[in-house]
């Protein structure tokens, strides 16, 4: 990986002046997740994340996964075109599971689940400056992970969530609020089933953000979902700091 790909990385953080945590505890607030089939029939997904962007969405994942994914050449292109609409407006654009695919492109950073291979092995492959983000369900996974060397953990799911059929059972706030009374500091971004009416408990039990699919691919405006949503995760975060 070479020096020019860890200095585009660092600027799709924000403020150079910002520690490397605290610009990836920033872009956790407001997360999507999207890959084609997560988009309604007749809509571009790279203007649908242009929308959500401007909406308030704070960081993107590109998972491309579930009947009817693309692949190969048509899967490439695709993280290509959302690729270039996270840069153009400067946020982190994360590729889920798909080490190959990420190096290729060379996204900022990667997603895995408890069954793909350390956070410090795929940092290995993928690069010094990526961001490596690790789901964990349990207490365990959590520590394990960042002993690893993970950069954030994504927990949940929070809610029931239709977006992933294979979702473990939903546990509400308790891993993220035991995960915080424990001291671990490192950034958190909660998932499964979170919406706008649903997001404030999440933050206030410890997360730095909530991550979402059909919360805005499916809403009718997915700027305003994605504004709903960055409202929703920016008072609990205030009164947090206070």
């Amino acid at each position: 990986m070479s020096d020019n790909d860890d200095s585009r990385r660092k600027q799709a953080y924000g403020d150079p002046r910002e520690s490397r945590e605290a610009a990836i505890r920033r872009a956790m607030r407001v997360y999507l997740i999207m890959g084609s089939t997560n988009v309604p029939a007749g809509m571009d997904p790279a203007e649908l994340l242009r929308e959500a962007i401007a909406g308030g969405v704070t960081c993107f994942q590109f998972r491309e996964k579930g009947g009817g994914a693309l692949a190969g050449e048509a899967k490439l292109a695709l993280a290509k075109r959302l690729q270039a609409v996270c840069r153009e407006h400067g946020i982190p654009f994360i590729v889920n599971d798909d080490i190959s695919l990420a190096v290729t492109v060379k996204a900022d950073g990667i997603h895995v689940g408890q069954d793909d291979d350390p956070a410090a092995a795929i940092r290995a492959r993928i690069g010094p400056g990526a961001i490596v983000g690790v789901s964990a369900h349990t207490p365990g996974e959590a520590r394990q992970a960042l002993a690893d060397g993970a950069d954030y953990l994504g927990i949940g799911p929070i809610y029931p969530t239709g977006s992933k059929p294979d979702a473990k059972a939903p546990q509400g706030t308790r891993l993220l609020e035991e995960l915080r009374a424990a001291g671990i500091g490192a950034p958190l971004v909660a998932i499964g089933g979170i919406a706008p009416d649903n997001a404030a408990p999440i933050m206030a039990a410890g997360a730095d953000g909530v991550s979402v699919i059909s919360a805005i691919t499916l809403a009718p405006s997915a700027r305003e979902a994605a504004l709903q949503l960055a409202g929703a995760t920016a008072e609990p975060q205030q009164q947090r700091q206070q």
